[in-house]
């Protein structure tokens, strides 16, 4: 039996964050209707309890680093941080999870809003579980959109479900700091949180079960992040994995017990060694998909597995493309963009190539990392170009001997690495370490997404005195 005429929308949207919210305010820009299905806040994971934030909690040291590595300020700043101010501007980001302002900017921009949990009940129908327990079918016209996102990932340490265990939600919420935590993990949520916990007085101890921090990355991002850590006196434990914790319920502290035999006691654990879809509960079965699994999808984010028809996407972190917030952007720009190309009637594909895709989140996808020194890259890593069969060339050049890097900080410490194919004569890597880099990344994604040559780069001028002259240097270290 089909919905009611008032359950029926263009595009039905499942999943209120930023992937969601783009998804439906293109839809509903283009003129067709569209409804977003929320089952906790609109705003998503990233406005509440991830890079918002996770942001918000690591600037203040940040800043506070930056006024010390000038000689003339650093006197002036004397006293450490203020946490209860620290957290309470966190929270002025945050609203402490209201999603008020959210929701009426869905109102403003025409688009429906129904809370509730929502699964898939069949070929373009969306089940809806409202918190009291009714339940409401809503039927799309041209497409379902999957926008549910991930969830942290825990390792198999027994006893970590019964300890009241830190993830990236508790890490990122917390109203007061612990005096000494342990995270189990070496990736960026790991390395970011242990910089802003231990800024904000905390004892902190990674355990990480790899050799190095940030393994998917240039070697010397893990190095440089390493030495920042440690000396912000953090301790790493590397090769170490955690085996079993219980919390003691008079003291209410934590024993983590390692698989070196040694013992850890603590107030707080954080678990930060990966995510998983959130699709368990998607109702993925009754269209044929398998239950809990990412959702493969083409470059406009259709759903390319078992679905017949141009109805099902996902995008964003489900589909693993490329688990980042901007990407989920720009993912859903495309995604929208293809179904309304589809519903007017338009081929998605001309000239062999599809008209509107995200194909950048497979070779450029620019990724910050908050940590001091702060670590950012796009595009391919050395190791990752030679693996894809390219001839690769790779130039590196101190940033701390840029002019403007001196004079930005006393102790300014940064290294950057291009990767460059070199049949084409462009750059398709780039990681920069250092102040500053996360801002400077940008640069080099306009680079390798326009595929620029270096001939062309050349007289790309730099102003001086500033950090970026360091794109000067690296020309000139490659030959130019």
């Amino acid at each position: 039996m089909a919905a009611p005429d008032e359950d029926a929308y263009d595009v039905v949207v499942v999943g209120g964050g930023p992937a969601g919210e783009v998804v439906a305010d293109r839809i509903v820009r283009s003129g067709l209707t569209a409804v977003v299905v929320e089952a906790e806040a609109v705003g998503g994971e990233c406005s509440y309890r991830a890079c918002v934030p996770s942001k918000a909690l690591l600037r203040p040291g940040a800043a506070r680093a930056e006024a010390r590595s000038v000689d003339g300020a650093r006197q002036a700043v004397t006293a450490a941080l203020d946490p209860a101010r620290v957290l309470a501007r966190r929270d002025r980001f945050t609203g402490r999870g209201d999603d008020t302002g959210q929701a009426d900017w869905l109102d403003g921009a025409g688009i429906a809003l129904v809370r509730g949990h929502g699964r898939l009940a069949g070929e373009r129908r969306v089940e809806v579980t409202a918190p009291d327990g009714t339940v409401r079918t809503l039927q799309a016209r041209r497409a379902v959109v999957v926008c549910t996102g991930t969830e942290p990932a825990l390792p198999p340490v027994e006893g970590l479900d019964r300890i009241g265990v830190w993830t990236n939600r508790q890490a990122t919420t917390a109203d007061a700091v612990p005096a000494r935590l342990v995270v189990i993990g070496g990736g960026v949520v790991a390395c970011e949180m242990a910089t802003a916990w231990r800024s904000l007085g905390a004892s902190a101890t990674l355990l990480v079960r790899d050799r190095a921090l940030l393994t998917g990355w240039e070697p010397c991002a893990g190095e440089e992040v390493t030495r920042g850590l440690s000396d912000l006196g953090v301790r790493i434990r590397f090769g170490v994995s955690a085996v079993r914790v219980a919390r003691d319920e008079t003291t209410r502290t934590v024993t983590v017990e390692t698989d070196d035999g040694t013992a850890l006691v603590c107030d707080e654990v954080l678990a930060a060694v990966g995510r998983r879809p959130r699709t368990a509960d998607l109702g993925l079965e009754t269209v044929g998909l398998p239950v809990g699994d990412w959702l493969p999808v083409d470059d406009t984010c259709r759903v390319t597995a078992g679905i017949d028809g141009d109805w099902l996407y996902a995008v964003g972190d489900v589909n693993r493309r490329a688990p980042l917030t901007h990407m989920a952007k720009y993912q859903a720009r495309a995604c929208a963009a293809a179904i309304v190309e589809r519903a007017a009637g338009r081929p998605a594909v001309t000239g062999g190539r599809q008209r509107w895709s995200a194909e950048a989140d497979r070779f450029a996808v620019p990724q910050a990392v908050f940590t001091r020194p702060e670590v950012a890259s796009v595009g391919l890593t050395e190791r990752a170009a030679r693996e894809a069969g390219l001839a690769v060339r790779t130039v590196e050049y101190r940033i701390d001997d840029v002019a403007g890097a001196a004079l930005h900080a006393d102790d300014y410490r940064g290294l950057a690495k291009l990767v460059v194919d070199e049949t084409r004569g462009v750059v398709v890597g780039c990681t920069l370490t250092g102040p500053m880099a996360t801002e400077l990344i940008h640069t080099a994604t306009v680079a390798i997404v326009g595929e620029v040559p270096l001939e062309r780069l050349w007289h790309a001028v730099p102003a001086f005195p500033t950090v970026s002259e360091v794109w000067l240097r690296l020309l000139e270290a490659y030959g130019l």
